[in-house]
């Protein structure tokens, strides 16, 4: 796996004899020098999201499609055929994708606990990557990813989209101007649906997958539905449920607001009280302090609250507001000369003085409406490999926030108990916790101790 210079991966060989298909848009497409050829790992359905957004741009090309699952590869396949009359290589396993010399960049959308090798395998490869949040499965091989970024100074943009999102930033510059006083206090919600789990015996995988693959880094076990699509969220060995699933969008963009980095401390309890018979290991509520230098952070999470909206489309694209009660992923700053609430992937702000009449609501001093920042996060990773610069949501800024869903996780695991961080070695005064900032990998899937 070659490494590619930079004045390299952007002349390409696209259209060379034996090169592998691409997808150019119908019409207008940028000229071969300056597309970006991209390929894909992980196609389920946020894979296969991206694949079309990706897709649709004039500066990209489509040459290579992986996944385990020959079903899921397949289907991509055949949209990018249907939608552009070219079908791009499919393959179960990514290695074959990081030996082509002609592809610059890799999106991979896989279960959380694929993240961190096929990043850091895409790195050594010479390509860019952009991978879906959360950043890791742990602690440890997040700050892995950090290094191979910089190692083989790639690209690693996570797709914590709403760091790219102009209300956002709009948000930031509002409370950096101090127009918001100090902030002492944070609120972070993920109040969503969620469902009981069944109990089902493992059994063969299925023909058209791979699942020896599919497990990757994971812990050996036999098949079982459960764990696989649609359920892997649900299992502590692919992720770190939806704290790490959902809430980390939150999380990330929480922590770019109030301008921090590490907590000095973390705790967390929680459990499955609403589907207390499901198969799941995960908890469907739970709640979360983190600690600063005077300013607390809180995390609320629910999996069974079906009157929350996670902010409604016709909200994300309008100039609207969401009902905030009943936000589901909302954020609340308290600052000391007014309060400022944020909703996640469009929704936009609004900052509330006192009420004028005390019966009445608070006066809004502040606002700005939000639009789902989705495409403007792409073109800031294909911008950014072509400036030869951090993304905005760069691999540090991810592993930073979900260092924060790791060390919750590990204390509601460990029964509520107080981490005390060390950012300087990323680890707790607890040797209990410590054992689980890291895993065990399954050869030939392990995470490299020198990246």
């Amino acid at each position: 796996m070659a490494k590619i210079g930079r004045r390299n991966f952007l002349c390409g060989t696209v259209g060379l004899v034996g090169a592998p298909a691409v997808i150019r848009a119908a019409s207008g497409y940028a000229a071969p020098s300056e597309r970006i050829t991209l390929g894909f790992m992980g196609l389920g359905g946020r894979g296969q999201a991206l694949l079309r957004g990706f897709a649709e741009r004039n500066d990209v090309n489509v040459a290579w499609l992986c996944d385990p699952d020959d079903r899921r590869a397949g289907s991509a396949a055949d949209y990018c055929e249907r939608r552009y009359g070219i079908r791009p290589r499919v393959e179960r396993d990514v290695r074959r994708l990081l030996d082509d010399p002609s592809v610059d960049a890799v999106v991979i959308a896989t279960p959380d606990h694929w993240h961190a090798l096929g990043t850091i395998w895409a790195c050594q490869a010479g390509k860019h990557v952009y991978v879906e949040k959360p950043a890791s499965h742990n602690v440890w091989e997040g700050r892995q990813m950090v290094r191979a970024a910089r190692k083989y100074k790639r690209v690693v943009q996570v797709g914590t989209q709403n760091r790219s999102a102009p209300y956002n930033m709009q948000a930031v510059e509002y409370i950096r101007s101090g127009k918001l006083g100090d902030i002492h206090l944070c609120k972070i919600y993920n109040l969503k649906n969620g469902r009981s789990i069944p109990h089902r015996p493992d059994q063969a995988p299925p023909p058209y997958v791979d699942y020896n693959l599919w497990l990757g880094p994971a812990p050996e076990r036999p098949f079982n539905p459960n764990h696989f699509h649609g359920g892997w969220y649900y299992y502590w060995a692919y992720c770190n449920g939806d704290i790490g699933n959902d809430g980390v969008h939150q999380i990330d963009l929480a922590r770019w607001l109030i301008g921090r980095d590490y907590p000095k401390s973390v705790y967390a309890t929680g459990g499955k009280f609403a589907y207390p018979d499901s198969d799941a290991e995960v908890p469907d509520t739970l709640a979360a302090v983190f600690e600063f230098d005077r300013l607390l952070v809180t995390f609320e999470l629910t999996q069974y609250a079906r009157y929350m909206d996670k902010i409604a489309t016709r909200v994300r694209y309008s100039d609207s507001f969401p009902y905030w009660p009943q936000c589901a992923t909302r954020i609340e700053l308290y600052g000391t000369k007014g309060l400022m609430i944020v909703g996640r992937h469009g929704g936009g702000w609004q900052v509330f003085h006192k009420a004028k009449e005390q019966s009445g609501p608070g006066e809004v001093v502040a606002q700005a409406y939000g639009r789902h920042p989705e495409v403007e996060h792409k073109e800031d990773f294909l911008a950014a490999i072509r400036e030869n610069r951090l993304p905005n949501a760069d691999i540090e800024e991810g592993h930073r926030s979900a260092v924060m869903v790791h060390l919750a996780a590990i204390s509601m695991r460990l029964g509520g108990r107080k981490l005390n961080f060390d950012p300087r070695t990323e680890t707790t005064d607890d040797p209990e916790a410590n054992a689980l900032l890291k895993r065990s990998y399954r050869r030939p899937f392990v995470v490299p101790e020198e990246v």
